[in-house]
């Protein structure tokens, strides 16, 4: 019976998130960008050599 008891308030242990979960996916767009952004910087490095 024990087990049962534990097993049941094993079950509502919620860990919350900091922020909702779209935000995660705009912060990764927003990196993915910032790198694109950056290497579309680069991009006529090779012409000056």
């Amino acid at each position: 019976m024990s087990t049962v008891v534990i097993a049941e308030a094993a079950e509502h242990v919620v860990n919350e998130l900091p922020f909702p979960a779209p935000v995660f996916g705009l912060i990764a767009f927003g990196a993915l960008m910032g790198l694109l952004g950056i290497t579309y910087a680069f991009r006529s490095i090779h012409t000056r050599h």
